[in-house]
């Protein structure tokens, strides 16, 4: 295998890696709330608003991170983010109070906002476009994966040596991914690109005017207010609620997630590029109707009784993410290449203002004055706007082309 073909699979493992660390360092406070809620004395709303405020933290530092991204290195800036995210999760293992733990838990969401922004588009640049629904499938396997390490990692350390002590395991790999980045090859922007890019296209306020990148935007912000919200608080219900015990919850649901996120996350992104040699607005129609069929399952797992529950919740959780890479794929194919990492910082910013930043918040607020189940109605709420949004963004999908070679640099005369 020469180098040529080498680089790019190691540079697609190497960032899948730190994404995966990205979600387990995030999920691992999932995990271990019930006991953090114990030792500060605090409502389910605080606990909610952890994340509410790591995420608000995490959309603003977006918009600064993106546009540095389209003009300088991008390995480096992502070096420096995982380094400083890694840092302050080690930090959050010394916190004595709720004050210090919101502090410091906010903050990781700057450091992980660099990471988040800037990945995609270089993963992106490393393959031909056509393949992008299966290449991104690989990326955003992280999520899954991420995620359920947290709740493991959460679940099994803290009942013996306390909620604190997984966050100094979370941490400690992250340092040794920044450094690995730093000897990536930077790949050239937008070189398997379907066509030109558009002069308009490098203006930020273009995307204001582009239905393409707003609808695919407003369905996946409705996404994330039910996955976000689910994440958080799933776990919880099923030991407050369903009474679990917190290691079996946090199994139970960990098992699903990495079971469902990975099937999802590969047939996703493989059924949305099979789909795009037929129609343009393949990875629209995949994310809608995946939307849309997630929806009974998520009513039936929050009232079917005993054995229904769980398998429900498996299903609904399949559908949920099986979006993720094609729409995905769809916000990178929206835009050009010059200006990919400023709308997705954009998009960063829209699909957690609007979803799960509010969303754990608000669920949370619902239960202290009824319970969960009657607080996962939002989220049940929201998958049905997402399915209605991105359905009606089909019509603005943007032509592509059955084929993308790279730009070959020009040849001069010596």
């Amino acid at each position: 295998m020469n180098q040529d073909t080498l680089h790019p699979k190691s540079a697609l493992l190497l960032l899948t890696a730190l994404n995966l660390l990205n979600y387990a360092d995030r999920n691992v406070l999932f995990a271990v709330q019930p006991l953090v809620q114990s030792e500060f004395h605090i409502n389910k709303a605080q606990i909610g608003f952890l994340t509410s405020a790591f995420l608000l933290c995490y959309m603003v530092a977006a918009p600064f991170v993106g546009p540095l991204a389209d003009r300088y290195s991008r390995k480096v800036i992502i070096s420096i983010g995982a380094i400083f995210w890694s840092g302050l999760t080690l930090l959050t293992a010394v916190t004595h109070n709720y004050t210090e733990l919101l502090v410091r838990h906010t903050l990781v969401g700057i450091g992980e906002a660099t990471f988040v922004t800037i990945a995609p588009t270089f993963v992106a640049d490393l393959f031909s476009a056509e393949k992008r629904g299966r290449i991104l499938g690989v990326f955003y396997l992280a999520i899954p994966v991420g995620s359920a390490a947290g709740y493991l990692l959460g679940s099994y350390l803290a009942p013996s040596h306390g909620w604190r002590f997984p966050f100094y395991i979370a941490a400690a790999p992250g340092f040794v991914l920044a450094l690995l980045v730093l000897f990536l090859k930077e790949p050239e922007r937008g070189q398997f690109d379907f066509q030109p890019e558009p002069p308009g296209r490098r203006r930020i306020l273009s995307l204001a005017r582009n239905p393409a990148f707003l609808t695919a935007t407003l369905g996946m912000a409705m996404m994330t207010f039910s996955l976000g919200g689910i994440q958080v608080w799933m776990p919880q219900f099923l030991y407050s609620e369903r009474h679990y015990s917190l290691a079996a919850a946090n199994f139970n649901f960990g098992v699903i997630v990495v079971i469902d996120g990975i099937l999802a996350s590969l047939i996703g992104g493989w059924l949305g590029d099979y789909l795009l040699r037929r129609s343009k607005s393949s990875y629209y129609l995949v994310s809608a109707v995946s939307m849309a069929l997630g929806i009974p399952f998520l009513i039936l797992a929050l009232l079917a009784p005993g054995r229904l529950m769980m398998p429900a919740i498996g299903v609904a959780a399949f559908f949920l993410l099986f979006n993720t890479s094609p729409l995905n794929a769809a916000i990178i194919n929206s835009v050009g290449a010059h200006i990919r990492a400023t709308a997705l910082a954009v998009n960063i910013f829209i699909i957690h203002i609007l979803g799960d930043v509010p969303s754990p918040t608000m669920i949370g607020w619902i239960a202290d004055r009824h319970s969960l189940q009657v607080g996962f109605i939002l989220p049940v709420i929201a998958m049905g706007l997402s399915a209605a949004i991105l359905f009606y963004g089909m019509r603005f999908a943007p032509a592509v082309a059955p084929v993308a070679q790279p730009r070959q640099a020009p040849v001069h005369a010596g």
